[in-house]
């Protein structure tokens, strides 16, 4: 198999390439680990079939600078030639995806650049991120044979570029022109066929991959947008079904929210059976809680599906925050249920004892003397409101109504309350 290199002829099998396979893999929407399976697996099916040439059709505004990463190291690992047709715009994480195929060709309106590291607030990178970058966006260039100090100039507004339309302060991008001046572009196409002609493969078989519907589903489940909306889904879910009598319609959501988390980082090759594993060991924990006292399994439990998750993320950081807003969520919603329904609904009515000990109902807690009601007595002591005092002969503690009654006085028990002997003066 002949390993393509920047700038070279492919070779053929025949006349414009009749005899040849090439693939064509779509780099759409925004870069992530969901892109990267579907690259992963079109890729390995080009090898398995023998194919000669792989062409990447980008239209992608970027998007993850880790998924762009491992996605630039199986391009350069490919031992069959590749292109880069930017259909619309290869921008940030695109444009070095570009930068480590073999050749790139572009649509008229195309543009490649504005390669700087942006985190998720929509803030610049730390200076050690954007260092590492701007060396991933040099070392790409590099290897396919390109000038790598326009490559540094997409990564990094302080390279001044006036002649490119970038001034400094910002970033470089570049049109097909451009592209095409500085060696960037190998040429400017306007279609699939035009592109296949200057390859010397317009007779070549062409098979046309595409993300399946699992893999549509992992790009979309593994966004990191939607991650921290199904984790509070999920949150959400199982704190209202606390608080609902039976399994309904909360806690269904909140399991299908579980459900679709890991089933998208499966599919995407970001979890594995310990994860889940793990997740399942977490629940059974936590269940267990409500029928053993001691609240070691159910912290453990907790610990167990928060560590699955942290297992199945592919950032820390992320999935720390997205974390951190299911938690902040459910606590909300735990504090408002309890102060609207309170802790007699759902589950908690099995796990919380609400019977009381009521006098109505025979419980007493020391003898209740209710024959002493009526008898008259002496104050053995100052009743302030608590003293002693002397019924037929039997000394007993005794309490005033709330007034001072002095040593010696005639009184007489008007109420008696368990233990509680209270008198009046008379």
């Amino acid at each position: 198999m002949w390993i393509g290199t920047s700038g070279g002829a492919d070779p053929v099998k025949g006349e414009n390439g009749a005899g040849n396979l090439v693939y064509i893999v779509p780099i759409e929407n925004e870069v992530e680990r969901g892109l990267q399976a579907f690259l992963e697996r079109a890729t390995e099916e080009a090898v398995d079939a023998n194919a000669d040439h792989i062409i990447f059709e980008i239209d992608t505004p970027g998007g993850r600078v880790d998924a762009a990463g491992q996605i630039a190291s199986m391009m350069q690992n490919l031992e069959i030639p590749t292109t880069s047709f930017i259909i619309n715009q290869a921008l940030s994480a695109g444009s070095y995806l570009a930068l480590n195929t073999d050749h790139i060709y572009m649509r008229p309106q195309a543009t490649m650049g504005a390669s700087g590291v942006i985190t998720q607030d929509g803030n610049a990178a730390d200076e050690k991120a954007q260092s590492a970058w701007l060396a991933a966006m040099r070392s790409a260039a590099e290897s396919k044979g390109r000038d790598p100090q326009y490559a540094a100039a997409m990564a990094d507004p302080a390279i001044d570029m006036p002649e490119y339309g970038a001034a400094e302060g910002e970033y470089l991008t570049l049109g097909p022109t451009e592209a095409v001046e500085v060696g960037y572009a190998e040429g400017i196409v306007n279609h699939r066929e035009a592109l296949l002609k200057e390859l010397g493969l317009s007779n070549a078989t062409i098979v046309e991959t595409e993300t399946s519907l699992a893999e549509e589903a992992a790009r979309f489940l593994t966004n990191p947008v939607v991650i921290p909306i199904l984790l509070s889904v999920a949150s959400l879910g199982l704190v209202v079904e606390l608080y609902s009598p039976g399994f309904g319609i909360a806690g269904t959501m909140g399991v299908i929210a579980l459900i679709l988390f890991f089933y998208g980082h499966i599919i995407a090759g970001l979890a594995g059976m310990e994860a889940i594993i793990l997740l399942l060991i977490g629940i059974a924990l936590i269940v267990t809680e409500f029928f053993v006292a001691g609240g070691i399994l159910g912290l453990l439990g907790v610990g167990a599906v928060i560590g699955s998750l942290f297992m199945s993320g592919y950032d820390l950081g992320h999935m720390s925050m997205s974390i951190g807003i299911a938690f902040l969520i459910a606590l909300i919603a735990a504090v408002i249920l309890f102060r609207r329904i309170g802790a007699d609904k759902g589950v908690f009515r099995h796990v919380i004892l609400k019977d009381s000990t009521a006098t109505e109902q025979g419980y007493v807690s020391s003898a209740n003397r209710l024959e002493l009601v009526g008898l008259a007595g002496v104050a053995e002591t100052p009743l302030r409101p608590a003293g002693t005092g002397v019924f037929e002969g039997e000394r007993l503690d005794i309490v005033s109504e709330g007034n001072f009654i002095e040593e010696g006085s005639n009184i007489k028990i008007v109420k008696v309350e368990g233990s509680r002997i209270v008198v009046r003066k008379l």
